[in-house]
């Protein structure tokens, strides 16, 4: 029993690669087919990446109307690239008329001086007022007199006056109006000067007397409203 020698035990593995060698050859096409896909794989992952990379920016053009493909010079722009006109662009603005500036009314001419033909400059006086005064000696004393001046108004309207007298020397005392309301009076040089207190009616008159003392009763000079009194 002891000299039974063994038989020596095979490896299935190798023995099936060493009878069939067509294993190896297919497991071989695999491989490749299987790197090969992984190639192509890379290849074509790598391409559009590249494509998708975007280019320099494209200058801006304006308005001023489309550019004509290089390969159609005689091609009509398309209707989006033509701006359409602006309404207040064309609008035409309406003129302005011009304000015609406002005058003023000139004012009444002032009367000039007449040259005279002895070479003199005569002065032309205003018309003579409508109303008027007249000059009496009422009664006199040792020291003063009491005179009247006659105030009518000859115009149609109701007017007011001013009554002016001056005696040289003398100083005045009182001053009145008969029978209505009175007025003002003021002493001025030699003098004085009498306002009414109400406008006359329309061919109305008043009386206008005064207490003047010294022994001149005579004035050098009577006004009723710039026109002289009459005696």
């Amino acid at each position: 029993m002891s000299d039974t020698r063994r038989a020596p035990s095979r490896s299935y593995g190798t023995t099936a690669v060493t009878s069939s060698p067509w294993i190896v050859v297919s497991v071989g096409v695999v491989v490749m087919v299987v790197l090969l896909a992984i190639a192509l794989g890379t290849y074509r992952g790598r391409g559009p990446a590249f494509d998708a990379q975007p280019g320099p920016p494209l200058p801006t053009v304006g308005l001023a109307g489309p550019v004509p493909s290089a390969a159609s010079p005689t091609a009509t722009p398309s209707p989006r690239a033509t701006a359409a006109p602006s309404r207040r662009a064309t609008s035409r603005p309406t003129p302005e008329r011009p304000t015609p500036a406002r005058t003023s009314s000139p004012p009444s001419p002032t009367p000039a001086p007449t040259p005279t033909s002895s070479g003199g400059t005569l002065l032309i006086a205003p018309p003579p007022s409508p109303v008027t005064g007249r000059y009496r000696l009422v009664e006199s004393f040792a020291d003063g007199f009491v005179g009247e001046v006659l105030i009518t108004n000859t115009s149609s309207t109701r007017r007011g006056w001013t009554a002016q007298l001056t005696f040289p020397g003398t100083r005045l005392s009182s001053a009145w109006v008969e029978g209505t309301t009175q007025g003002t009076a003021q002493r001025i040089d030699d003098g004085f000067t009498y306002r009414s207190g109400v406008d006359l009616p329309a061919g109305g008159s008043a009386t206008l007397r005064f207490y003047v003392q010294g022994a001149q009763s005579r004035p050098a000079s009577c006004t009723v409203d710039g026109s002289a009194c009459r005696a």
